[in-house]
């Protein structure tokens, strides 16, 4: 039963608060009586009262130098509502500044204006910035699939790329604009990015929490500062409220797909210069809104989806953008720079005509860049190689007006006339892919690796042939199941992530799923650490669990998670070799006997897979045959594509006239 008034907290929090694992929190209540009783949830996600968990931590020491802002979050949590917790943040954060001044949401209950002075008053003694900032990044991760961010390091990019794009008129001071700013994320990298000019930073959401927060957040970020700011709460397409106003640089990452834009009544608006946008086509609005308020000169960089730079609906307006020169240039970026993650986003980056006797002509082309190859499939951190897309982006648009200059591989001018067919397709792979064809040299070092397999791939040959493996004696067998009984390993299986799981952090572990393995066995997931239910590290013996996906192997390399149908299993090192148990859990017989239907699709019970019973220095011997054996199967695989890749290319060139030689 649920205590009334009682803030409720999960296993996982209490971890997060104590700073130790979900399996450390877990361990805590069913080891120790004194452990608060559940007060709400279900026996698998149980709840526990906040005043209860806090007084049981510090009665056991379990503290350690955890602040108080800690045990402040779950009363956030606890309002329930998304809206009003991000309200009641913002205040909090106001009331840090001006601890005498009244609460200006006047539609906060009288349980979120409490907990607004309470979290005030503990800023004001642990730091007000860092206390918000806390509360913010909480706010963010728990309505993650909700809200839609744009990470720093994009952020400080598009930052990065306007300034160098737009071209000065000598002011000193700039003006920097974000129509849909959200929380706030890139107007926070113009003030951080921008910091020696006098900066008047202007933002508009339409969703009041997220138009609190951001004010906030600049209200720290200007303190003591010649920046001024403005937030505004509205729709900036049906009610512009910077309405005949020009910024030097525009940023903005804008809702995706939304058909309910204001087509209908927006249909003579005058910021459609370059034609009205199609119901369909909602970016392109956001684009000549942007263009609409750039002074001469000014620069816009703007994230886009892919399909923007293709659709049919939208050519006439990308072919007036390009002849226009507003268009200057396309930045395809790899999957995982920004929601949604899977995607290959794009930055369109804009710039209005210059003015005046000095303004240079237009350019008769339009830059491309194909930055997509930057990306860390596997990677701990999440995200691409920032440093290195930032550096290969940068030195591609800094010759954007230097024709005449060098561009670094993978980025293409592309004439207007090449453009300007009857698609007006903008996808910088569509234009960058011709230049990816290998050189002689190339060819030649690809020749080699081939060469270096085949006689790897023969020497295995030569050691597995002379195997001896005709010898009938029937060998025992230990089933899983038995050997888990034994204490010989232990088995954990994966589990399903929690939606609160899935938010992007620093500290995050890779999440292997099913599906992975079915593509190349890269896992596409990214989970916090306390939320990952089963995770292995180097040594562990991986089993998945489905007749389609059926393998094992030893896991290399840095802590991953599990998802669903995926095992893992811990084996004692004085009774198993980990190599040895996974070269006879993957053998394909093992896995039809052990499936519990004939379908491709059903599942394989691990519990009945069978091990042979040796000693384990015998075991050792099997290990090292098995990992021959796997070796093989690798170079057969890399064999295969380098081969198949030499007869594609070698045939391009051959078609092409390339023959130079003959026999």
């Amino acid at each position: 039963m649920s205590t009334p008034n009682a803030v409720p907290v999960s296993l996982a929090e209490i971890a997060r608060i104590a700073g130790v694992g979900r399996a450390a929190a877990s361990n805590w209540r069913r080891r120790h009586d004194s452990f608060p009783s559940r007060i709400g949830g279900t026996d698998v996600s149980p709840q526990f009262s906040l005043v209860e968990v806090e007084q049981w931590l510090r009665d056991n020491g379990k503290l350690k130098d955890i602040g108080s802002r800690e045990f402040l979050w779950p009363r956030f949590e606890a309002l329930g509502s998304r809206e009003e917790s991000g309200l009641a943040i913002a205040e909090a954060a106001r009331r840090m500044h001006a601890p005498r001044t009244r609460i200006s949401h006047s539609e906060l209950s009288p349980k979120a204006r409490e907990l607004v002075g309470a979290a005030a008053k503990l800023g004001r003694g642990e730091g007000p910035r860092e206390t918000f900032e806390f509360l913010l990044q909480r706010w963010l991760e728990t309505h993650v699939r909700q809200l839609s961010t744009t990470p720093p390091q994009l952020a400080s990019l598009m930052t990065r790329i306007a300034l160098s794009v737009r071209i000065s008129s000598g002011d000193e001071g700039l003006t920097v604009l974000d129509p849909a700013c959200g929380t706030g994320h890139l107007l926070a990298a113009a003030a951080q990015e921008y910091a020696d000019l006098g900066l008047a930073m202007l933002g508009c959401e339409r969703d009041p929490a997220l138009a609190a927060l951001a004010g906030a957040r600049l209200g720290f970020l200007t303190e003591n500062r010649e920046i001024g700011s403005e937030i505004a709460t509205a729709d900036a397409l049906r009610t512009d409220p910077f309405a005949g106003m020009q910024a030097d640089i525009a940023l903005c990452n804008p809702p995706f797909n939304e058909r309910d834009w204001g087509y209908e009544e927006l249909a003579t608006d005058q910021r459609w210069t370059h034609g009205l946008p199609p119901r369909t086509e909602p970016e392109l609005a956001w684009v000549q809104h942007l263009l609409s308020h750039l002074k001469p000169g000014g620069a816009a960089v703007i994230v886009l989806p892919p399909a923007v730079a293709s659709r049919k609906a939208g050519r006439r307006i990308r072919g007036s953008l390009l002849r226009t020169g507003a268009l200057r240039a396309v930045v395809a970026l790899p999957p995982g720079s920004a929601q949604p993650h899977s995607v290959s986003l794009q930055l369109w980056v804009l710039r209005a005509a210059p003015e005046g006797p000095a303004s240079a002509p237009l350019s008769q082309d339009a830059l491309l860049v194909d930055a997509t190859g930057f990306a860390r499939p596997g990677a701990r951190e999440p995200g691409p190689d920032w440093d290195a897309l930032s550096s290969f982006v940068l030195s591609a648009l800094e010759v954007l007006d230097r024709p005449d200059d060098a561009l670094p591989e993978g980025a293409v001018r592309v004439p207007l006339l090449d453009l300007l067919d009857d698609e007006v397709d903008v996808t910088p792979g569509r234009y960058t892919a011709s230049s990816a064809e290998p050189s002689g040299v190339e060819l030649a070092k690809s020749w080699g690796e081939l060469g270096n397999s085949l006689a790897d791939l023969a020497d295995h040959v030569q050691y597995l042939s002379g195997l001896g493996l005709d010898a009938e004696t029937p060998q025992t067998t230990a089933s899983v199941g038995e050997l888990v009984k034994a204490g010989a390993l232990t088995l954990r299986a994966g589990q399903q992530p929690s939606d609160a799981a899935a938010s992007p952090r620093e500290s995050a572990v890779p999440l292997l799923t099913v599906p992975d393995l079915l593509m190349d066995g890269t896992p596409s997931g990214l989970l916090s650490p306390d939320s990952a239910h089963v995770t292995v590290t180097e040594g562990d013996v991986v089993v998945a669990g489905v007749v389609r996906a059926f393998k094992a192997w030893v896991h290399e390399g840095p802590p991953m998670a599990l998802g669903p149908q995926l095992y893992a299993l811990r084996v004692d090192p004085e009774k198993l070799d980990a190599y040895f148990l996974a070269g006879c859990l993957r053998a394909p017989a093992n896995g039809r006997q052990a499936g519990t239907h004939a379908s491709s699709s059903s599942r394989v019970d691990i519990r009945r897979l069978q091990v042979l019973q040796l000693p384990l220095k015998q075991q050792t011997t099997y290990a090292d045959t098995f990992r021959r054996l796997k070796d093989f199967e690798v170079l057969l695989t890399k064999a295969e594509g380098l081969g198949r890749g030499l007869v594609r290319d070698v045939s391009d060139r051959l078609a092409a006239g390339g023959l130079t030689t003959s026999n």
